[in-house]
């Protein structure tokens, strides 16, 4: 059996799913993209290839070898992309809470089946059709549970707007002990500078109290002000609309003072590094053209 244990996104990790390239299909076209950043590099010509997302996931997988965190793959579903476990599932304190994901996207959560029927069946929660979540719009921190939504009236126009209010509910109502806060996001379906996709891709926690934020992903001032009376502006490592739409939020944290960044990202791990950060560089680029990054390919399982 498989002992789930996650109550914050920094703490010594033990064991991980990690996403898969292989058999990932081809390129999309233009109406099956859903996100922006896709639809930016399809009609630019650099759509990553299969073989260049390979080798980055790879490249990733030995990081966590080298650190001793167990790594679990999906199976390979012929034709699908798998590359973003994070979407699929995701684990608060013992407990794993099964997404409502975009429909052709359902599947992939089968690829993971052979681990979930390795979780006690009552450690394991469903949801109704109607309420969405997705693993990159839920982030832990102490004790608080940051969830990102849209509340917008047109939510259901964005292909971009992942969690729902309801989601937030559900959240709410099976972890009363949590403060459960809800940041409500930029939306864009055509613009990945105007589009926070998820949470993690405009905020994410690293060390024991500093985070990086991307402040106009917030639709609403006071959910900023909140994370900056929260963490302290002095804590918080702004990045920009580019930086945004490059996944520079987007990293992963193996341990408190251990991150693991992309390659290109000078500026933050600069930053890191000169707050006392190990930051481990890997070459991910490729994989970023898709709208995520390193925290949207993994899917945590055990924290010390």
């Amino acid at each position: 059996m498989i002992s789930l244990h996650i109550q914050d996104e920094t703490s010594r990790l033990r064991a991980v799913i990690l996403g898969i390239a292989n058999q990932s299909g081809p390129q999309p076209t233009l109406e099956e993209a859903y996100d922006p950043q896709s639809i930016k590099h399809i009609k630019a010509g650099t759509y990553p290839t299969e073989s260049a997302m390979i080798a980055q996931m790879e490249a990733l997988q030995a990081v966590f070898q080298k650190h001793q965190v167990r790594v679990y793959r999906p199976e390979i579903i012929d034709n699908c992309n798998q590359i973003f476990a994070r979407d699929i599932a995701f684990v608060i304190d013992d407990t794993l809470i099964k997404s409502n994901i975009l429909p052709h996207r359902e599947k992939e959560i089968v690829a993971i089946q052979y681990l979930i029927d390795q979780i006690a069946p009552n450690k394991i929660l469903e949801t109704t059709p109607d309420i969405h979540f997705e693993g990159g719009d839920v982030l832990l921190w102490k004790d608080h549970i940051f969830v990102g939504t849209y509340k917008g009236d047109d939510y259901a126009e964005y292909i971009t707007a992942r969690t729902n209010e309801k989601g937030v509910a559900f959240l709410q109502a099976h972890f009363p002990d949590k403060i459960v806060k809800s940041f409500d996001l930029l939306k864009s379906n055509t613009d990945p500078k105007h589009n926070a996709l998820h949470l993690d891709c405009c905020f994410q926690p690293v060390g024991n109290d500093k985070a990086i934020i991307h402040k106009e992903g917030f639709r609403n001032s006071e959910d900023y002000a909140y994370l900056v009376d929260l963490f302290g502006a002095d804590n918080l490592f702004h990045i920009t609309k580019e930086e945004m739409s490059q996944m520079v939020a987007n990293v992963f944290s193996i341990s408190e003072n251990l991150v693991v960044s992309e390659q290109g990202f000078d500026r933050l791990n600069q930053w890191l590094r000169k707050h006392g950060f190990v930051v481990e560089e890997v070459p991910y680029a490729e994989i970023g053209k898709q709208g995520g990054l390193l925290r949207c390919s993994t899917l945590p399982l055990q924290r010390d």
